[in-house]
Order: C-alpha cells, then structure tokens, then sequence
C-alpha cells in the first residue's frame, strides 16, 4: 500500500483511518491465504477498482479454494480465469441485501 490513491474529483482517501484499515486487511489476506473463502464484492464500482475488485480478483485467481461473487447492476463480471468459480448477481446492492435477509 505504497500509493496515494485519489477519486476522480481528486480528493485524497488516504488518511490514518484509511491506513489502519489497509493493515487489517493485509492481517486478512495473510492468515486466510489458501483457505476456502467467499470474496464477496457488493456494489463496488468501476471508480476506484484497485481496493476491492482487483485484489478480490487476484485472491481468486490465487487460490483455487476461494470463489468470487461480484453484485453489482449493469456490472457484474468475472475474468475468464476465474469464471468457474464465480457468482455474478446483476442486481442493485440495496436489493440483494434484502433478499438474502429474508431467507
């Protein structure tokens, strides 16, 4: 996590916050590293892909125990690579949330 990342109006989202929870998810990624894991993406846009949908992505690719599952409307997509063991929901999150609390 060496990089300043900003949004598009260019304002900073790296901050001490934004820090200390960057470290805790690289404490996730560690001690889960191999383990059988549900990447769940839910409403992460195109904007800023490098924080979940990328590493997300990447974690799939990595270990062939992991499955990825991207909701999102009108964008949810998976890379050929890790296809098989991907869920896509093309739904709005707000509505996915709902259904699976009624269930």
């Amino acid at each position: 996590m060496d990089h300043c990342f900003q949004r598009a109006d260019d304002t900073l989202v790296e901050d001490e916050g934004w820090h200390a929870a960057a470290a805790r998810y690289q404490d996730f990624v560690r001690r889960h590293r191999g383990s059988r894991l549900l990447l769940l993406e839910i409403g992460a846009g195109g904007n800023t892909p490098v924080f979940i949908k990328y590493p997300f992505r990447q974690m799939a690719a990595e270990n062939p125990r992991a499955t990825y599952a991207c909701v999102s409307l009108g964008e949810a997509m998976a890379p050929a690579e890790i296809s098989e063991r991907s869920v896509l929901l093309d739904m709005g999150a707000a509505n996915t949330i709902e259904a699976l609390l009624k269930q």
